[in-house]
């Protein structure tokens, strides 16, 4: 098995004897992470955040699971099953990967299991339908995303893009939302190419966007080999505006794009630029009080917004099982349906990416507050104003 089904769970945690009464108090949570494959430099960073979540949620104990689904869709699927038929957990926190996450809608649906999902595309939770109604999500979907970058394209007066991204539900979902966006704001979108995340090449792809002479290129990719068209575009001299998506906002991705990112912009979730941001603003706090928490894991680095994204998710919760202890007990269905309704009545959590106000037609619950437009310059990320 790829999983890392690692001692992270109540047998190893300590909680104090008024909080481990019985056994039955226990909430058992599985969480599945792409600590490995191409998506690695996004899960590996939530893997590292799990042993320094909190021992108790909403004043139960909790017990983590935690399996590594090698980025691939099948093992995910397979590792649900495992979670829910065999451990029982009451609820799921991640996948990392947008196909990954939709491959689980009709699992955790069919087994009345919430899932809160740490991956990018709004279509996890839109268009709310039966499965949906146990999908959750806390990082910035694609559509609220999108609007930052339209409204900057507008700002810098340009008049052309091209597109390229993956091919598959992450990269497609982008485009598609992106198309009629641009196209609205007098944005004509002059190419567009798509790339698998294992490819080594895309050298066919940009030499036909180049061709388009577009004023600016939008990458709608995730994690490291996000990295992979804009060094290419640099190698074939490229000097236009580059925009990539909030799925690259960690370090690895400045590790591997080096100098050819230099005055990328990346719209991304507040954690990442935190120390810039405003005494006022609602994320400023509890973003510096994770970047503490994570930075302080031995061998764990700078900050990660993705690894801040599973952090989110366990706020709410945390908040959620608060409430849904009144109604049952962990380990029946019962607690799974008044867990689900409490995470959907989620109000006013702040996180490091944002403040959460869920609904029953809004399993996300951010508003703009959740996200800034940040621009990399000398190799870090700058909070462009």
């Amino acid at each position: 098995m790829k999983g890392l089904c690692l001692g992270l769970l109540a047998a190893t945690l300590a909680v104090t004897p008024s909080l481990a009464q019985t056994k039955d108090d226990t909430v058992k949570i599985g969480v599945i992470v792409s600590a490995t494959g191409p998506a690695a430099s996004v899960g590996v960073t939530q893997q590292r955040t799990v042993p320094i979540m909190p021992k108790t949620l909403g004043g139960l104990p909790v017990e983590y699971i935690l399996l590594d689904d090698a980025s691939d869709t099948s093992t995910t699927v397979k590792h649900a099953r495992k979670l829910i038929l065999e451990d029982k957990v009451d609820a799921i926190l991640g996948p990392s990967l947008t196909p990954n996450s939709l491959a689980l809608l009709d699992v955790v649906s069919e087994h009345h299991v919430p899932m809160v999902s740490v991956a990018g595309s709004t279509l996890i939770v839109e268009p709310m339908d039966a499965k949906r109604h146990w999908a959750f999500k806390t990082p910035q979907g694609d559509v609220q995303m999108a609007a930052v970058i339209v409204d900057h394209m507008k700002k810098k007066g340009l008049k052309s893009a091209g597109f390229i991204g993956f091919n598959d539900a992450y990269g497609e979902s982008w485009i598609k939302v992106m198309t009629p966006l641009a196209e609205a704001a007098g944005i004509k979108v002059v190419a567009s190419e798509r790339f698998q995340r294992t490819d080594s090449s895309v050298t066919g792809q940009i030499l036909r966007l180049l061709a388009a002479k577009p004023e600016a290129v939008f990458i709608a990719a995730s994690g490291t080999p996000a990295a992979l068209p804009q060094t290419t575009l640099a190698e074939r001299g490229y000097k236009g505006i580059v925009y990539q998506t909030h799925g690259v906002a960690n370090n690895d991705f400045l590790r591997v794009g080096g100098k050819a990112l230099e005055g990328t912009f990346v719209p991304a979730g507040p954690v990442l630029v935190a120390e810039q941001l405003p005494d006022s603003h609602p994320a400023k706090a509890p973003a510096l009080d994770f970047i503490n928490r994570y930075e302080a894991i031995p061998g764990a680095g700078a900050r990660s917004t993705f690894a801040a994204y599973l952090w989110d998710s366990q706020l709410i919760l945390s908040a959620a099982i608060a409430k849904a202890k009144e109604k049952a007990k962990p380990g029946t269905e019962a607690f799974r349906m008044a867990l689900r309704d409490a995470i959907e009545a989620t109000r006013d959590i702040a996180g490091p990416n944002g403040v959460y106000n869920m609904s029953p037609t809004d399993h996300l619950g951010l508003d703009g507050r959740a996200a800034v437009m940040t621009q990399i310059v000398d190799g870090k990320w700058r909070l462009v104003p």
